[in-house]
């Protein structure tokens, strides 16, 4: 059997075919439709997966947002606007006519991520840092979403009381600091404007302001992950997302964390199966 895995990001569609060995057969994206309306995603959805749709038996889709009895809900409107009640897990079956699995997709991330480790670790926390900031926690061997589906949301905890308002509509999450859109928006002079992707370009030519939008990000990942190890206790992070994986990034993490005492710390990681741990863990929850 083959399961049809989708994953819904900030700026990306994603969609693959996957079989129950969890190899990724065949893979599909398209941009995540700019007016960000119920419309437009369904439109998108409708086009990215009906074609594929015939071909599977079963569909699990991993997105962006709170995830709760088959309804998306955007935590930041910046991230996924418009979006504040989206049947997903309605309108996808409806779109392919088959039975459909819908889950955060850091989350499902965690959950892939987890099934990768080569050591037998009780508890694992997946934090990604990309567009915005989520994660995922994995413990005694069970992936927790929590009852309205909102465990493992680090990046809407407080990173700086002083700082940016978050889109989610608290002040200084780590979100509004340490993700991509976070670091473009505190550009400024000759950077303003630019998205993370460039700043981190520009960081890796010697660029001094680049440099210290990249360390304040790192610096601020390290710390929660930091609050993490001493809410869970972890025995392990796993980083993942467009940011945590760009070049140097993780050795800046480490770096940072190794300065906090050694009851916070924890090994790192990054993520095993990187950019496609949303598809394959929405897909390994649904053959469960």
């Amino acid at each position: 059997m083959t399961t049809l895995a989708v994953d819904i990001g900030g700026t990306k569609l994603a969609a693959a075919i996957i079989d129950d060995d969890f190899r990724l057969l065949e893979r599909h994206e398209c941009p995540t439709p700019a007016s960000q309306s119920p419309q437009a995603l369904t439109a998108s959805l409708e086009a990215l997966l009906s074609p594929l749709a015939k071909r599977v038996q079963r569909v699990a889709v991993a997105s962006t947002g709170i995830i709760h009895q088959g309804v998306l809900t955007a935590v930041n409107p910046a991230n996924l606007g418009g979006l504040a009640q989206f049947p997903l897990q309605e309108t996808v079956s409806r779109i392919t006519g088959l039975p459909c699995l819908v889950l955060n997709d850091a989350q499902a991330a965690a959950w892939a991520e987890y099934q990768a480790l080569n050591e037998s670790v009780a508890e694992m926390a997946f934090i990604t840092v990309s567009t915005g900031v989520g994660g995922g926690l994995v413990s005694q061997g069970r992936l927790l979403t929590g009852a309205g589906g909102l465990a493992g949301h680090f990046g809407h905890t407080l990173a700086d009381p002083d700082g940016p308002r978050c889109g989610c509509g608290r002040i200084g999450c780590v979100e509004a600091i340490a993700s991509g859109r976070g670091i473009a928006a505190a550009a400024q002079g000759e950077l303003y404007g630019l998205d993370a992707k460039a700043i981190f370009a520009r960081a890796k030519a010697g660029d001094a302001q680049a440099q210290e939008l990249v360390q304040r990000s790192a610096r601020i990942l390290a710390r929660l992950i930091a609050d993490v190890k001493a809410v869970t206790d972890c025995q392990c992070v796993v980083i993942g997302g467009s940011v945590g994986l760009a070049e140097g990034y993780l050795a800046q993490v480490e770096a940072f964390l190794a300065q906090e005492p050694k009851a916070y710390q924890v090994t790192l990681k990054a993520a095993h199966y990187r950019h496609d741990a949303g598809l394959l863990g929405a897909a390994m929850q649904a053959l469960q």
